[in-house]
């Protein structure tokens, strides 16, 4: 063959080849997944429940994975930083976004985002739920979550209810508690858990809507009572405690979650892939024992499930905004 004629059939080879790839491109990049040190951004900084659920589960998916798994700490922004720079990222799977209810909340809380939240990011499993919580100080009169709405339905506009910042998902939920028990209260937000705490301590709040974690050890201390816990059934680390539902205010369901997530783009096999190890992960009797100790309930999903939980949740928050009148940032 001289080379004249060598050249053609070269320039066929190269192109059967380039089609080739490209038909079977995610299939050989999933048996090839990972081929390098894998990211999650977390958009909290350091040592709080959603970092410390990522370094639990990072450790154990890096063992599976045969790489090293970073925890990437970008706090701020209500996040959007921290996922814009997931989104605009490769999308082979080796960087991912610490996805959470917070998610939701910032998608009906901001008039424009710089991606589209369902549309650019899609979930691969999640991680763990955990509890938000009603208190009342140690001295309070107020006994249960019926004592606290009796009181308000007697004195509208008396009641303080204690948060953390405008537009957090316990801010929310402590107006959906104002909306769903039908009572006038004044919600007043403080900067970070201590100064809350402090507050219902003080009196200068009468009740408060937190999630549970942090102020755990306040209740077990007996400085602070549990009235209620707000997700659909009764905490493991409180079981004494009614939810709200059993309280007979039936719409008042509020729970944080984690999730984890990738660019949309990232192929369905890859997707596949780390939602096996991440499932596997979650039932290894270390990263539950981490995870309960946190009260967080480690708990598993399928990319659909959690899809459609971020949808829901986009929902949800987004009605509580609009109810509430709080302006889109």
């Amino acid at each position: 063959m001289n080379l004249h004629t060598f050249r053609p059939l070269r320039g066929l080879l190269a192109g059967a080849f380039a089609a080739a790839i490209a038909l079977t491109g995610t299939s050989v990049l999933a048996q090839a997944f990972p081929v390098k040190p894998l990211r999650i951004v977390v958009p909290f900084g350091p040592g709080g429940v959603g970092d410390l659920t990522a370094r639990a589960v990072a450790q154990k998916l890096g063992e599976s994975l045969g790489q090293s798994v970073v925890v990437d700490n970008r706090p701020g922004a209500g996040g959007v930083v921290a996922a814009d720079s997931v989104v605009r990222s490769d999308p082979d799977g080796h960087t991912m976004f610490l996805m959470s209810n917070g998610t939701a909340v910032t998608a009906g809380l901001f008039k424009s985002l710089p991606f589209d939240t369902v549309k650019d990011l899609t979930p691969v499993s999640t991680l763990g739920f955990f509890d938000i919580a009603v208190v009342a100080g140690a001295e309070s009169p107020f006994k249960t979550l019926a004592d606290v709405i009796a009181y308000a339905k007697a004195n509208p506009g008396k009641l303080n209810v204690g948060s953390i910042n405008i537009g957090s998902t316990q801010n929310l939920a402590a107006e959906l508690f104002k909306s769903t028990a039908g009572i006038d209260v004044q919600i007043v937000p403080f900067n970070g858990t201590p100064a809350l705490i402090g507050a219902l301590r003080g009196r200068q709040v009468d009740v408060a809507v937190e999630i549970l974690a942090p102020v755990l050890p306040q209740i077990q201390a007996k400085a602070l009572r549990a009235l209620v816990v707000t997700g659909e059934k009764r905490s493991a680390v409180l079981p004494e405690v009614p939810t709200a539902i059993e309280s007979g205010v039936a719409g008042f369901i509020a729970s944080s979650w984690n999730a984890l997530a990738v660019p949309s783009k990232t192929p369905r096999a890859v997707v596949d892939r780390l939602n096996k190890d991440i499932v596997a992960a979650l039932k290894d009797p270390a990263v539950i024992k981490k995870l309960t100790d946190l009260n967080i309930e480690p708990r598993s999903g399928t990319p659909e499930q959690g899809a459609e939980l971020l949808s829901a949740d986009i929902r949800r928050w987004s009605g509580v905004i609009e109810r509430a009148g709080i302006p889109r940032q």
